[in-house]
């Protein structure tokens, strides 16, 4: 093709206007090289809804135990096993033994 015909082409005419031009360097710019790039920001917002989905697993799993724990509560038994377990209470003429083993203890990192 020669430099005539490429200048009469329709498509030359319209890809060679200063506004199109500037309007095309703009989109590029907008899309690819800013700090707020439509593609990075995306990838940034995708990233944290999935952390925020995660989070909303993690505290939904907790929200579940704690629904059953509270219903392991609410009869004598649960309540009394609970209380042996957690504050080592027992009941009267009772002796309760804690074995605790060696690899169960909390070490001091001092020594």
């Amino acid at each position: 093709m020669k430099w005539n015909q490429l200048k009469q082409n329709k498509y030359w005419k319209v890809f060679t206007n200063k506004y199109v031009l500037i309007s095309i360097i703009f989109v590029i710019w907008i899309l690819f090289l800013d700090a707020n790039a439509w593609l990075t920001s995306h990838r940034e917002l995708d990233q944290q809804i999935a952390e925020k989905e995660q989070n909303v697993d993690f505290y939904k799993r907790g929200i579940q135990k704690d629904q059953n724990r509270i219903k392991a509560l609410k009869d004598s038994a649960g309540i009394e096993k609970f209380a042996r377990e957690r504050y080592l209470m027992k009941r009267e003429n009772e002796e309760v033994f804690i074995i605790q083993h060696a690899d169960s203890l909390k070490k001091d990192t001092n020594e």
